[in-house]
């Protein structure tokens, strides 16, 4: 009997045989090592010997009786208890690794080959370690995100580790705001506890894990990247105080459907409308108009004749001062 390699179960630590007899296990509602011995065309002291490391696994139980039967567990329950362990025991290798590579890297310092900083040639490099920051982090992650991309503008990374506990602050250009579908993209994100900013004119991507080990790409060509990994030092500790500046200095951008921000008491009764907000931060965001139309749904002309009423709303007449009246009335 063999197993296509596509639905084997080697990954939660069956080795070929014992699989055979696990599935020819399942055909039959309890057997004897006998029985699948006759079964499989195999010794019986063999099967007998996969029935009881099947067992220690919790895939099979020994039915009460003299002589030696067994039955299966529901493969449904019993292989998902082994991937949980298995993915508990993967994870304690993960931790290991790291505790692993700063001992590999604090060596290396103190012989003095440099890898204080590692230069990296390449697109491809770059985004391989920008993959690898985001599962390397454990609890802390600082993003100054604007295009160029190196990877998909659509991150599949981030979604897991903020389900996973990890607090994630980015920072964004505007123009990283006008790719089709973004904005739905951090509205998910924020759902999940992203916290998201915007910063007009921002001159640099910049990725910190727990604050300690950077990448930062050296210039906006991607065809011709170069980047930096920045491991524990003074720099390190220059770039996280610079994302604490440009934190400082950006425009929130609280998700559309965030609930309970409400008008203040000398605005209109109840909730701010959706699309006010949503249209004010982008505004203030340094959004074109022709992207903020695209992002709402809207054509331009329809966008501009709402952003008139709202900035008589807010008694302002400019993008600066609308978002400085919003946030004031609590709009974000």
């Amino acid at each position: 009997m063999t197993t296509d390699d596509a639905s084997s179960l080697a990954p939660v630590g069956l080795g070929p045989f014992d699989e055979e007899v696990y599935r020819a296990l399942l055909t039959c509602v309890d057997a004897t090592p006998a029985a699948l011995a006759e079964q499989l065309g195999q010794p019986e002291n063999r099967v007998d010997r996969a029935c009881g490391r099947l067992r220690a696994l919790g895939l099979v139980i020994r039915m009460s009786g003299r002589r030696r039967r067994y039955t299966a567990v529901d493969p449904e329950a019993a292989l998902d208890a082994l991937v949980r362990e298995r993915t508990g025991e993967l994870d304690q290798v993960r931790g290991s690794a790291l505790a692993l590579s700063s001992m590999f890297h604090a060596a290396r310092r103190q012989a003095g080959d440099g890898s204080t900083i590692e230069l990296l040639n390449g697109p491809e490099e770059q985004g391989r370690w920008f993959v690898r920051l985001q599962h390397q982090v454990r609890s802390e992650m600082m993003v100054l995100d604007r295009p160029p991309y190196v990877l998909a503008a659509v991150n599949p990374v981030e979604p897991v580790r903020l389900d996973s506990g990890v607090h994630w602050r980015a920072i964004y250009a505007p123009e990283a705001l006008e790719i089709p579908g973004a904005m739905d993209e951090i509205d998910d994100l924020t759902r999940r506890g992203e916290q998201g900013r915007v910063l007009p004119g921002l001159p640099l991507k910049l990725a910190i894990a727990d604050r300690r080990i950077a990448l930062l790409p050296l210039s906006m060509e991607v065809g011709h990247a170069q980047g930096l990994v920045i491991r524990e030092s003074t720099l390190l500790d220059a770039l996280v105080e610079l994302f604490e500046v440009y934190w400082a200095r950006a425009t929130p951008l609280a998700s559309p459907s965030a609930p309970g921000l409400t008008r203040e008491a000398g605005d209109a009764a109840g909730e701010v409308p959706d699309e006010d907000r949503q249209l004010v931060q982008l505004l203030a965001a340094g959004l074109t108009d022709n992207a903020i139309a695209r992002q709402l749904g809207l054509s331009t002309r329809t966008m501009r004749r709402r952003t008139r009423r709202l900035f008589d709303q807010l008694q302002a007449t400019n993008r600066f001062q609308a978002g400085i009246q919003a946030a004031r009335r609590g709009w974000w």
